[in-house]
């Protein structure tokens, strides 16, 4: 089935409980977008935020926030700042790993962008310490039995549309340890089937281990539209899916949320009205989760849904 009429069907059946704005303290004159999933460490919650003025693009930071009320975070002030886009977390055999995109200019303009790994113990205090392949964004790890970290990849290009007729594909491999992870273990990643249609693009953003050899994928997924006056969009939706490692296989690829489930607010640009850039989810008490989002390159935007993985296991935390 088509992405569109997947899209149609979600509008009409969607469960969204609560849906809101996330606040961002002591950053006056910026946006805060694209952030990482709320996490604890050390006893305390914090946010990885992407922190970027109105009219600027490829121009962005990542400052740490901390929660000081409910859907309120406040910069910490006098930390590190680190010159990415779309930061995520994870936490890997006790340490926590920051990734994001770092976009290298050349006489002002775009030259080329990787993802860029930060690791340590002390949050105030993360050391860089390895690079991924080059045009490569959205690769993402996840801590899995054993000490194994899974690592997914997301190569886009030409090359890649006219090999597989999608702009983007998802790979996947496993590594032992930390120190293993490079730009060619990264590119080396096997393709995953059955993710991308002709035109579209994604990537993974946020994965949880479920046991069983199985790894739970919030992404986002997107194509091209025009709009009633002659504008291409850039749709961009949040979905999930249930990675099997032994079967090398995605099951229950599904939309999970749209730019109609989270608070009206203006897009950075016209183009990007109808854009929602997932961040991943926290799970509730009641069961459910909340599900973060990037909202039009502009804001931040939480939705209350239904666990996405139900039938294949619970959230692991190694």
């Amino acid at each position: 089935m088509k992405l569109v009429q997947q899209r149609e069907i979600f509008e009409r059946e969607k469960k969204i409980y609560e849906s809101c704005k996330v606040s961002f303290v002591n950053v006056d004159g910026y946006d805060v977008y694209n952030s990482s999933i709320p996490f604890f460490w050390e006893g305390k919650k914090y946010i990885y935020g992407r922190v970027e003025k109105r009219h600027e693009w490829a121009r962005s930071w990542v400052k740490l926030f901390e929660e000081t009320d409910k859907d309120r975070w406040t910069l910490v002030q006098n930390d590190m700042i680190y010159q990415l886009e779309d930061p995520y977390v994870s936490i890997i055999n006790g340490e926590l790993i920051l990734g994001g995109t770092h976009v290298r200019k050349k006489q002002g303009e775009v030259d080329t962008y990787y993802g860029y790994f930060y690791r340590g113990r002390d949050i105030h205090d993360l050391q860089y310490y390895t690079t991924g392949p080059d045009y490569m964004k959205d690769i993402r790890l996840v801590q899995m039995e054993g000490g194994k970290i899974g690592v997914f990849s997301r190569p886009r290009s030409e090359e890649i549309k006219v090999q597989y007729g999608s702009e983007a594909i998802i790979g996947f491999t496993m590594i032992n340890d930390l120190t293993e992870l490079n730009a060619d273990i990264i590119s080396g990643a096997k393709k995953i089937d059955g993710l991308f249609e002709d035109d579209e693009w994604g990537g993974c953003n946020q994965c949880y281990y479920l046991g069983d050899n199985k790894i739970g994928v919030i992404g986002h997924k997107s194509y091209k539209r025009m709009d009633d006056e002659g504008t291409e969009l850039l749709v961009y939706m949040n979905i999930s899916f249930v990675y099997d490692v032994v079967l090398h296989k995605a099951m229950d690829v599904k939309i999970i949320g749209t730019r109609s489930c989270y608070p009206a607010g203006t897009a950075k640009v016209p183009s990007l009205i109808d854009c929602v850039f997932s961040s991943g989810i926290v799970m509730r008490d009641d069961g459910k989760a909340d599900l973060y989002s990037g909202v039009g390159d502009t804001f931040v935007g939480r939705i209350v849904i239904d666990y996405p993985f139900e039938g294949y296991g619970r959230i692991v935390n190694i």
